[in-house]
């Protein structure tokens, strides 16, 4: 039995230009062909999308997970015994998190104190405050810091709610674009990349394309920066620096 492209998006959840873009990068080649040309998917494609739908949620990029595929040595078992284990681990540190809100939210029902040890336990060794400390040693001396700072000091407990929730939107549109596959130099990922860029400057400090880049590198070396982005989505740090990358050729 075949299916067609229509049928396979909408089993998977994903959309058809998805999958016409894994054919025409070769990840993932429809078996057949109707009379009219047009694409039909059999079994073993379907076994194939799957495996690649579990891969990418799993945050790998599109050549590795077409490189795992294609190795004529792997067995398909060892392809779900990785996944389970990497999902299992993803799914307790989801646990954990979630044991640590509920114990929040008990505590303040019970009018509790947590000591600083119990309300941190859970993100492992962290200083929020260092942050702050190295930002200033780093760039203190910059126009850039002195907007930021004046900005910040005019913010309202709102204006920062605001803010922080519209930075959240663009991560999570960025995320999405990466989990549907498109690649970072993609004009809708260059597009959130510009976004973001707007962003910086309207919120912070006016954000040159060559500045926009030096933070796009930032947020791939600097391993807290990328834990941030990883933990929005595996994957994201990478591919939010690219995006940023191509976003600053399309406009030089």
């Amino acid at each position: 039995m075949s299916y067609s492209v229509g049928q396979i998006a909408g089993f998977a959840g994903v959309t058809v230009r998805t999958l016409h873009h894994y054919d025409e990068i070769g990840l993932l080649v429809p078996s057949g062909r109707s009379h009219a040309g047009h694409r039909r998917y059999g079994d073993a494609d379907l076994d194939r999308l799957q495996q690649i739908l579990f891969y990418r949620e799993l945050g790998f990029p599109l050549d590795e997970v077409a490189a795992l595929l294609d190795d004529p040595d792997a067995d398909p078992r060892e392809h779900l015994r990785r996944q389970h284990a990497l999902l299992s681990d993803r799914i307790t540190r989801l646990q954990e998190m979630a044991a640590a809100i509920e114990t929040a939210m008990e505590a303040k029902k019970m009018g509790i104190n947590l000591t600083p040890e119990e309300k941190f336990e859970v993100f492992g060794d962290h200083d929020p405050e260092q942050y702050a400390q190295e930002v200033e040693e780093r760039w203190g001396h910059t126009d850039a810091y002195k907007e930021s700072q004046r900005k910040a000091a005019s913010y309202t407990k709102e204006d920062w709610k605001r803010i922080n929730d519209e930075l959240d939107a663009v991560h999570a549109r960025m995320g999405d674009l990466l989990a549907a596959g498109l690649p970072a130099d993609s004009g809708e990922a260059m597009d959130v990349a510009e976004e973001h860029r707007r962003f910086i400057t309207r919120s912070h400090y006016a954000c040159s394309h060559e500045l926009h880049t030096c933070l796009g590198e930032m947020y791939v070396a600097d391993e807290r920066f990328t834990a941030v982005y990883e933990a929005i989505r595996p994957g994201l740090a990478v591919y939010m620096r690219d995006a940023i990358l191509a976003n600053a050729v399309r406009n030089s």
